[in-house]
């Protein structure tokens, strides 16, 4: 007879514990009757009882509430998928436009180099025009 009871109060235990994980760990809509919080202190204070009542009562089927059967799309005609790929195609084509107009900018301007400055004259050194600039002004300007 004892080990009859230890075996009972060991299903009890390992009924409980499985009822309160499944409860806590169960989705939103699977949960019907009461709120989470509540089946919890029923599954906890009656040690039988609640444990059955969320096994046939408080726990949904794992289809969802009210019965509804979702079905799953092909990936071309889901709007969803669509939309994403198209979002993501943008933005890749935004990011390669953005590398090609830093590419250009790291670019030396091939102009710049081979035009020849206008006040200077072919063979000779251009003079700064502002004496400030590396030139010693005269003496007698001053």
């Amino acid at each position: 007879m004892p080990k009859l009871l230890i075996g009972l109060g060991l299903v009890v235990v390992i009924l409980t514990v499985y009822t309160l994980v499944d409860c806590a760990l169960a989705d939103r809509n699977r949960i019907r009757g009461l709120p989470r919080w509540v089946w919890i202190f029923v599954l906890i204070l009656v040690p039988v009882i609640g444990p059955l009542l969320w096994l046939f009562v408080g726990r949904g089927r794992a289809g969802g509430a009210g019965g509804r059967i979702t079905r799953s799309l092909a990936p071309d005609d889901d709007p969803d998928f669509l939309q994403r790929l198209g979002r993501e195609s943008r933005q890749q084509e935004r990011i390669r436009q953005m590398e090609q107009e830093l590419a250009d900018l790291d670019k030396p301007d091939p102009r710049a180099d081979s035009a020849p400055r206008p006040d200077a004259a072919p063979g000779r050194d251009p003079k700064p025009a502002d004496p400030g600039e590396g030139e010693q002004p005269d003496r007698r300007d001053v």
